[in-house]
């Protein structure tokens, strides 16, 4: 049976019933669309099936999107179903927060409190604690810790075994963390590295190992605050470096604990205003870091880098978002829903920009950093 010029199909009639199978457009020699072809099933096909030369064969196509948006389509109702799973009795579930003076932790100690959960909040200053304990229910109790010493962490971890007793630690919240010194990393010394290091990664470490049995106990939730910084590294200084370090142990710490009902979860916000990036304190520590550079590097980088950089961060600041909730949702998910994720990417930033340049080729994100950053004097 002929069915059209030389972009069409011959097929050997058989006695049993045709299938029409949906295929993608094809041309054939003559310049015109080739046309789909009925044909008996599949078996012993290929011994009856024959065709031009240089033919374009028709696949599936029409068919395979179908499928392919009614599985998105699926796979998303089913997510949202998960997460919409709350854990029960929270009144009866306690929570531990680092660096609750302000910003992140201080909105979430009061988000929580309001859920009804038992709040027990770390803040760096007495001032801080009295503030928060004004604003929120007797339930919500504090302590005063200071991550980076070790006693602190000690005597705030007898303090978390005396309220929580046999029920255990439902969740951690490792919160706290600074971002300054930075500047780029040629100005800085190893002090100022681990300055930073000290409280975002290791004081992050040594809080968790503390109170890793009681969350054991309860087999509750571990929530690290992370960066999208934690993903990318567009400038130097300890912060992103401890931001990949968090991110790393978080994924080995999630796998380990996975055997024990723990779940780890990391929360990866982009820019917002709060006190980690102030600009001016920003501003300050780039003016210090550059005072004690070394007259070679001054002489490499030149005055015009520093004001030009300075500028860059002024510009920047109206972008960043003042809407903290949009973290502390987040975070509240970690420890409510059933099925919380592994991690959060918060903000417009971090989900249209930061996320996607990430995984963007190497060579693609330097050409990014190179021409959006300002050039030293010295430039080749």
């Amino acid at each position: 049976m002929h069915l059209g010029p030389e972009s069409t199909l011959l097929t050997k009639q058989v006695n049993r019933p045709n299938l029409r199978i949906p295929c993608q457009r094809a041309w054939g020699l003559d310049g015109k669309p080739a046309r789909c072809v009925s044909f008996s099933p599949l078996v012993g096909t290929l011994g009856r099936l024959q065709l031009y030369p240089n033919l374009s064969v028709c696949v599936p196509c029409k068919a395979m999107w179908l499928c392919l948006v009614v599985l998105l389509g699926l796979y998303h109702l089913l997510r949202w179903y998960r997460e919409r799973q709350a854990v029960s009795h929270l009144w009866d579930k306690y929570v531990f927060i680092t660096g609750c003076d302000s910003g992140f932790g201080n909105l979430l100690a009061r988000q929580l409190d309001l859920r009804g959960l038992r709040v027990l909040a770390a803040c760096l200053t007495e001032k801080g604690a009295q503030q928060l304990r004004k604003q929120t229910s007797d339930r919500l109790e504090t302590v005063i810790l200071d991550v980076t010493k070790t006693e602190s962490i000690a005597a705030a971890t007898q303090w978390v075994k005396e309220r929580v007793g046999d029920r255990g630690l439902w969740g951690l919240v490792n919160n706290v963390g600074i971002s300054i010194p930075t500047a780029p990393s040629e100005w800085l010394t190893k002090q100022d590295f681990m300055k930073i290091l000290d409280v975002n990664l290791l004081g992050v470490i040594e809080v968790t190992l503390s109170l890793l049995p009681l969350v054991r106990k309860a087999r509750g939730r571990v929530v690290n605050v992370s960066s999208i910084m934690g993903r990318i590294s567009l400038f130097g200084g300890g912060y992103c470096v401890s931001k990949y370090g968090v991110e790393a142990f978080s994924d080995s710490l999630r796998r380990e604990l996975s055997h024990f009902g723990v779940k780890v979860a990391m929360i990866e916000p982009g820019f917002f205003s709060t006190n980690i990036t102030d600009v001016e304190a920003f501003s300050q520590s780039v003016r210090t870091a550059w005072d004690q550079a070394s007259p070679e590097v001054k002489e490499l980088y030149g005055e015009t880098f520093v004001s030009t950089f300075l500028e860059s961060l002024e510009t920047l600041k109206p972008r960043w978002s003042k809407n903290l909730s949009l973290v502390t949702n987040c975070m509240e998910h970690t420890l409510t829903a059933c099925h919380p994720r592994t991690r959060y990417s918060c903000g417009w930033d971090a989900k249209l920009f930061y996320l996607p340049m990430s995984y963007m080729p190497t060579f693609l994100v330097d050409f990014v950093a190179y021409w959006s950053s300002p050039r030293p004097a010295q430039a080749l």
